[in-house]
């Protein structure tokens, strides 16, 4: 039988509606997390190791979110104070750690930048020779797929080649070419050579997932605040019509 009456009964079942909701968003943090540490794990090469720290602390958020959302449904529908008092601190600790992680998402975003011009001026070098290694690879991918050519401009590639030769993933393959066919950085190339260096189309790109991991985490914490409120309001509710004393 229900100790609550009145406005604290309503808001009983609206903790527990709340904690249901918790649970979906616990999901949703660890889909996020997990949607964009499978996007970054493709350019893993030219990125440093906090673009995967975010990610993966949600993911570890989101898990823990679905554990203690039991404790909040378990807690109000038995009307437990100390279910119910356990909830809520954890509610709240998950809260701050929700919003730090927002926050070092839209940092990251700040950061993005200056953190990938580093690492694809260092992997210039790397490129090319008798191995087509990973960075060979990565590299030509990223032009193909971003329609771009070295970090700012194609004459980034002067220091891997000389002679004005570019990777040929830094131009457009004519439609019927036959034979060979060379990238150059000369002017008979200019019809046919991406004009733009990666580094504001790639940055972009992953800026804008860490804009999602930042928006994940604040849009959720803000949800959970007004959680740890209803928790603590029925927490005490329960304290005083069942005469506890003390803190527990």
């Amino acid at each position: 039988m229900s100790i609550l009456t009145g406005s604290a009964n309503a808001v009983k079942y609206t903790l527990f509606g709340f904690t249901l909701i918790f649970l979906i968003t616990g999901i949703i943090l660890i889909a996020v997390g997990a949607g964009v540490g499978a996007v970054y794990t493709g350019y893993e090469l030219f990125l440093a190791g906090k673009f995967f720290s975010i990610p993966t602390f949600l993911i570890v958020i989101g898990s823990f979110i679905i554990v203690i959302s039991f404790f909040g449904c378990w807690g109000a529908l038995k009307e437990n104070y100390c279910l119910v008092l356990s909830f809520s601190i954890m509610l709240a600790i998950i809260f701050i750690l929700e919003l730090a992680a927002g926050i070092s998402g839209y940092v990251l975003r700040n950061d993005a930048s200056k953190l990938i011009q580093t690492s694809l001026t260092a992997s210039l070098k790397e490129y090319g020779g008798d191995n087509q290694n990973a960075t060979t690879r990565l590299w030509d991918d990223v032009q193909r797929e971003f329609d771009c050519c070295g970090v700012t401009s194609y004459s980034d590639w002067n220091v891997t080649f000389s002679d004005d030769l570019l990777p040929i993933s830094c131009c457009s393959v004519p439609v019927g070419a036959v034979g060979s066919f060379n990238c150059w950085a000369n002017v008979t190339s200019v019809g046919v050579r991406h004009e733009y260096g990666c580094l504001d189309g790639f940055s972009s790109y992953i800026s804008a997932h860490a804009v999602s991991l930042g928006a994940a985490g604040v849009v959720i914490a803000i949800l959970q605040f007004f959680g740890v409120i209803f928790a603590c309001y029925i927490a005490r509710e329960i304290k005083i019509r069942n005469g506890i004393t003390g803190f527990m």
